[in-house]
């Protein structure tokens, strides 16, 4: 039985989060530099993409570049600005074939006029498509994503609209960039490194973690499904007991 074939299509998680880490090692390991890495993680982005709408997953969010890293070398950020505005443009024709919308989050306003036009371009065309949606987190980190929610929910305060007392979880969660879809239920890291590096942390309070000793670049399909077989082996208890969760499904 293949991999693919262990996976339960009736419980898969609707939404699926990677940090996609190990292009600079990859590139590393085979004497190049860290930017043939970033192109070799091109050809794993299109796989997984394509892996998670052929499974059915309903949202899948990947960590593309976070705010830290524009602390990188100047050169290895222009190269990944320029084959953004490339992979962009030429992904965006299969996005349409598989019925994929793109999204993002993060702040965009700071990405090169050239990444942003084009990233802008290729949501409106695929705004249309359901099967899927593909969110990239771009100028990416949760401190930030939640600071610009407190300062929102601060400045409703201030208006008047909003009181403090109705301030609780759901609100916090309308005002993050997320807010139009479920949490995720699975977190997958490449590379071996386990930790969550400043990602979804308010939205990931539930979901399971899956780390992989696979770098980026040689991550493929069958290592999502992989991830999934292993998720559904867990049992999701969200802070009750498994008695519980037993005598509730009986």
């Amino acid at each position: 039985m293949s991999i693919k074939e262990q996976i339960d299509l009736q419980r898969l998680p609707r939404h699926v989060a990677i940090i996609m880490d190990g292009n600079g090692r990859w590139a590393k390991q085979q004497g190049k530099i860290r930017t043939f890495g970033h192109q070799g993680g091109v050809k794993a982005v299109r796989d997984t993409v394509e892996g998670a709408a052929e499974l059915g997953i309903d949202v899948l969010t990947l960590y593309a570049f976070s705010t830290e890293n524009w602390n990188r070398p100047k050169y290895e950020i222009d190269a990944l600005m320029h084959l953004l505005v490339q992979s962009i443009s030429k992904e965006t024709p299969t996005l349409m074939e598989n019925n994929i919308r793109l999204a993002t989050i993060g702040n965009t306003d700071s990405l090169p006029e050239k990444v942003a036009k084009n990233l802008k371009k290729a949501i409106e065309k695929t705004a249309g498509n359901t099967r899927m949606t593909l969110v990239l987190a771009l100028s990416y980190s949760s401190r930030w994503e939640i600071t610009h929610a407190v300062q929102r929910i601060a400045q409703e305060v201030k208006d008047g609209t909003l009181q403090p007392e109705e301030i609780n979880e759901k609100v916090i969660s309308e005002h993050l960039n997320t807010s139009l879809w479920p949490d995720p239920e699975l977190l997958i890291r490449t590379s071996g490194e386990a930790r969550i590096s400043n990602f979804l942390l308010w939205q990931i309070a539930y979901a399971e973690l899956y780390f992989t000793q696979k770098l980026w670049p040689d991550f493929r399909r069958e290592d999502l499904f992989e991830a999934i077989v292993d998720f559904q082996h867990r049992e999701r208890r969200f802070g009750k007991t498994s008695e519980q969760l037993k005598s509730e499904h009986a």
